[in-house]
């Protein structure tokens, strides 16, 4: 039975569409105040962490719609850890790769518990959540720490230096942001073509060439105008490079790995997943370690952005990460989610802050709206489950 081809659109480009009038809501509210380029840098600064904990939180909603509470906690112990070596006189590289290591055995800790011992991922989370805030505060005793090495602030993206650098010398614009904007095209251009001609090789029909190339050409559009914005103010932020090298890398692993499959397969059908042979507690196993090590990563993109670290902060990150996954497409029960999902709910829940905040609105309502969009995101999943049962 054929459906209309404007209802499937609809469907299939739902959140994408509702971000589109959300930024357009906002620019009309704002007298186009958002989409200024000190704002669209803003907003890709101040939600790094968002991108990052998304990323991560995905692969533990693919496996069955499971989450991590304590990814907040975690976030703030490891920005206390760093924050302390740091203010230690510990070289940069050390500090860094000690936080990484610290943040991936604190997620294989709670893989282990949910993983082998079976303990259900809201629980073992949720004791992650209370235990790490509570060493957070033992590690900073109450205090807060700043953080005054200028390089490692520059290079994960805080202070005001911490652009690349335009090397063409642009007298308005950022050659440099710009030059990095068309690389993007063409390398997005180049991956397509390969794809369509490895399929093509392959005898394998992949939907309509006209609607492949048009989703292109959109996304690529997109970049010219991002850039050529960050080219206005001060070109390409560092914690946009952090962001896009996390998206590429994982985009990839989910996409074109076994194990990336094996996240899906779990998420889908797990009992038939470990009848075909795949270790399905390694798979939760590595979901929950690969969650600790972006949190890590987040801790340190956070620390930089706030110049110093609080037992307080962190608070609500968790909930901003499983949003945006939600938000943007993954499914509440597994099996279902892309990295572009992962995009568009960060960009959505950021534009969202930004807006009403431009717009003088207090943090109350900011979280009244994003509960209502993500109680909105969830409800579409649900109805389209029971519309196909």
């Amino acid at each position: 039975m054929q459906t209309n081809p404007f209802v499937n659109f609809i469907k299939k480009y739902t959140m994408v569409i509702a971000l589109a009038l959300v930024v357009l809501v906002f620019s009309l509210t704002t007298d186009g105040k958002i989409l200024y380029p000190q704002n669209i840098n803003n907003l890709i600064s101040q939600n790094g962490y968002v991108f990052v904990l998304a990323t991560g939180m995905l692969l533990c909603i693919l496996t069955g719609g499971n989450i991590d509470l304590s990814v907040g906690s975690v976030v703030c112990f490891t920005m206390g850890i760093a924050a302390l070596l740091l203010k230690a006189g510990v070289p940069i590289i050390l500090a860094v790769l000690a936080v990484l290591a610290i943040g991936l055995v604190v997620g294989m800790f709670q893989g282990f518990w949910i993983a082998w011992v079976s303990v259900p991922p809201f629980i073992a989370t949720l004791a992650g959540m209370y235990a790490f805030r509570g060493l957070s505060n033992v590690i900073l005793r109450g205090y807060s720490v700043g953080v005054n090495n200028e390089t490692f602030l520059k290079i994960f993206g805080g202070g005001a230096d911490c652009y690349i650098p335009d090397f063409f010398n642009g007298a308005e614009l950022n050659i440099t942001c710009l030059a990095f904007g068309v690389a993007a095209v063409v390398i997005l251009f180049i991956m397509t073509i390969r794809g369509q001609v490895a399929r093509s090789r392959m005898g394998i029909k992949s939907g309509s060439l006209i609607g492949e190339w048009f989703r292109v050409l959109v996304v690529s559009a997109l970049i010219i105008w991002i850039t050529y914005m960050l080219a206005q103010y001060k070109g390409i932020h560092a914690v946009l490079i952090w962001i896009t090298l996390i998206l590429l890398i994982y985009g990839y692993i989910t996409t074109n790995t076994a194990i990336g499959r094996y996240f899906y397969a779990v998420g889908g059908n797990e009992k038939a997943t470990r009848l075909s042979g795949v270790n399905t507690k390694r798979v939760y196993f590595l979901a929950y370690a690969n969650m600790g090590l972006l949190a890590g990563l987040a801790g340190i993109i956070a620390l930089a952005r706030a110049g110093h670290a609080e037992p307080t902060y962190g608070m609500g990150y968790e909930m901003d990460a499983i949003a945006a996954c939600f938000i943007g497409g993954a499914s509440a029960y597994g099996g279902v989610g892309k990295i572009t999902g992962v995009i568009i709910g960060a960009a959505l829940m950021g534009v969202i802050n930004q807006g009403m905040s431009i717009m003088g609105m207090s943090a109350n309502y900011q979280s009244a709206v994003k509960g209502l969009v993500l109680l909105v995101a969830v409800l579409v999943d649900v109805l389209s489950k029971k519309e196909n049962a």
